[in-house]
């Protein structure tokens, strides 16, 4: 028999606030799975000492897409009907998580958006990223017919029987881009939920040149045309991507 949800948390380095997602997590989904994408600072030890969750390790830092994607095989190996991401950076409430899995009974991908609603206490987001956001979800909806509103939000739920044909190759931050290519290439289901604009780490490093905004915005959309030619799809002759 199917077990119903899992919740994954791909972590790299966060000793500062892993136990405290976690513990969180927990109070919302019974069955968590993090992906330790190689940390080198204590993230490892501390997951070392819980045995209420599962752990999978990667012995070198693969990349964030590279940690989601052990996660939709581990759920897949597992027997989940539904995965839900969710960030360890204390970024995404975790007591929106049953509302995610209950959004994913009839759809394919339920995406979290922070620009779908403001709630009281949003953050102001570094401009750079929200410049880029803005640019790289208007290409997408263009190109493949979505109406997102949010593009990079990591906070998601997934069908792991939607997902389980999808071709996932970016193993790093631009991995939500070529899963939005191949979802609208298979005409997935996809809707957006809000939630909360919440900004902790206005540093984070996106790996070497990529911390470069004009340097990401072209790989990015490398990335989109790339994945286009690889799908072999002609967008223009297939009904708009499915998105509510």
């Amino acid at each position: 028999m199917k077990k119903r949800a899992l919740t994954a948390l791909p972590v790299f380095n966060e000793q500062d606030t892993v136990n405290e997602v976690l513990d969180e997590v927990l109070r919302y989904s019974e069955h968590v799975l993090v992906v330790d994408d190689g940390s080198s600072d204590n993230t490892s030890e501390l997951l070392k000492q819980r045995t209420d969750i599962q752990v999978v390790t990667h012995e070198k830092n693969l990349g964030y897409g590279a940690a989601l994607k052990t996660a939709f095989e581990y759920a897949e190996q597992e027997d989940y009907e539904i995965v839900v991401t969710i960030d360890c950076d204390g970024q995404h409430e975790p007591q929106r998580i049953p509302r995610f899995v209950a959004a994913c009974k009839n759809v394919d991908i339920v995406s979290g958006s922070r620009y779908l609603k403001q709630y009281e206490g949003d953050s102001l987001p570094p401009e750079q990223r929200r410049r880029i956001n803005k640019i790289v979800t208007a290409e997408l909806n263009r190109l493949l017919g979505y109406q997102l509103t949010d593009a990079f939000c990591g906070f998601k739920a997934y069908r792991v029987s939607a997902i389980r044909e999808l071709n996932i190759t970016e193993l790093g931050y631009a991995m939500p881009l070529e899963l939005w290519v191949e979802s609208a290439a298979q005409q997935l289901k996809i809707i957006e939920l809000p939630v909360p604009l919440i900004y902790l780490d206005e540093n984070r490093s996106f790996g070497g040149v990529l911390d470069d905004g004009s340097t990401r915005l072209n790989y990015y959309h490398l990335v989109i045309d790339r994945s286009i030619a690889r799908v072999g799809t002609d967008f223009s002759q297939v009904p708009a991507a499915a998105s509510v």
